[in-house]
């Protein structure tokens, strides 16, 4: 959709971009000076596979200071984004036909980088009527002799969904019983949280030794085009992670991790008050969405997304043509709006579509009102 959306306004055509998830800040700038003065300084060689040891040692005390969570350094993998942490743990992990439970909606890539250690993906339906969340009685039931890691995100992406304390607990407590599942949690939109402080299934020590956490610096300090993420896990597990790593890319780009331990290691005001900018924007948002008829929103509690669910719109027609599916409903709205957004069949759940609010909000009220007049031209 974002490849569609740059080609017809390459066209002239005034398209908003709704799809991809994306802060639209810009890097703060003593992060950016930092990055300068790491070219200054000669930061221009190859740098360690698992990161600088000043960033490795920066993310150790993050952990510690914000999560109360102990990772030494040597526990801690630098990568080239969050997804190649994610595919370094899962290709270090997953054997052919091991099985990752995986709540649905997910991130489009979770399942792909399953199926590429040849694993199973068994997704577990978490509905709108549930904010998107799934239950510790549904993760029981889909656990079989063949599960070998629980993949999830908190805040979520596509929903923005956040499970709580009392929630995260009821999960450990079913995994505490199956002591050869890990768990591998995707934080990475854990400052964008409009509950307050953040929760991490690291904090339950009777399952710490198996969690596995993801995190960066794209969505907290907008830097999606530095491409640094991490992980903290297990000894023998950031060691094979290492190893993965070393063999498809080596270490991160050096300016960017320096950039990074600047971000670590300063004042995360910034980031507060892009979290507050989301959170009004979210308000907003869900407020002008009221005005179109069946469009059915939860009230997300983090990330930069809502989720509604569309199906009420599958089977109307326009012009001859059927909105059979959550793709055809986005196809329409593309080309008769002018709004780009992410079909819900990409998440898992082909009767939703993903809105997302990282823009600004003149731009967000006039996409809404695009959308609910294409709608009402529906038959």
């Amino acid at each position: 959709m974002a490849k569609l959306s740059r080609e017809l306004s390459s066209k002239g055509i005034d398209i908003i971009n709704l799809s991809l998830g994306e802060p639209d800040f810009v890097t703060p700038e003593h992060i950016r000076t930092a990055a300068k003065k790491a070219i200054d300084d000669g930061y221009t060689f190859y740098p360690p596979i698992a990161g600088f040891a000043e960033l490795r040692q920066a993310i150790s005390e993050k952990f510690k200071r914000e999560n109360y969570l102990d990772f030494a350094p040597n526990q801690i993998i630098v990568s080239t984004g969050a997804k190649q942490s994610i595919a370094n743990v899962v290709l270090s992990m997953i054997n052919p036909g091991d099985e990752v439970i995986i709540p649905l909606p997910y991130w489009v890539s979770y399942i792909e980088i399953v199926k590429l250690a040849e694993g199973k993906s068994v997704p577990v339906k978490a509905g709108l009527e549930n904010n998107f969340k799934i239950t510790a009685e549904q993760l029981e039931k889909a656990i079989t002799p063949k599960t070998k890691m629980f993949l999830f995100s908190s805040p979520c992406n596509p929903t923005g969904s956040v499970y709580t304390k009392t929630e995260l607990f009821e999960i450990a407590k079913v995994l505490e019983k199956h002591k050869d599942i890990y768990i591998l949690s995707d934080e990475i939109y854990e400052h964008i949280n409009f509950m307050g402080s953040h929760e991490s299934i690291a904090q339950f020590d009777f399952i710490r030794d198996r969690v596995i956490i993801v995190n960066g610096v794209s969505k907290a300090f907008a830097m999606t085009g530095w491409r640094i993420g991490y992980i903290g896990a297990p000894k023998e597990i950031a060691d094979a992670c290492e190893k993965m790593q070393g063999q498809f890319t080596s270490g991160a780009s050096s300016i960017a991790q320096k950039a990074t331990e600047a971000a670590l290691r300063s004042n995360i005001a910034p980031t507060l008050e892009m979290c507050d900018a989301f959170l009004r924007r979210r308000n907003l948002v869900l407020e002008k969405m009221k005005e179109i008829p069946n469009w059915k929103t939860n009230q997300p509690e983090g990330a930069f997304y809502v989720f509604p669910e569309v199906s009420y719109y599958f089977g109307k027609k326009f012009d001859g043509q059927t909105i059979k599916n959550s793709s055809d409903l986005c196809m329409y709205l593309l080309h008769h709006a002018h709004v780009s957004l992410v079909t819900g069949e990409a998440f898992g759940d082909d009767n939703c579509v993903r809105f997302s609010y990282a823009t600004a909000d003149e731009k967000l009220v006039e996409a809404i009102k695009r959308i609910k007049t294409a709608l009402l031209n529906l038959q």
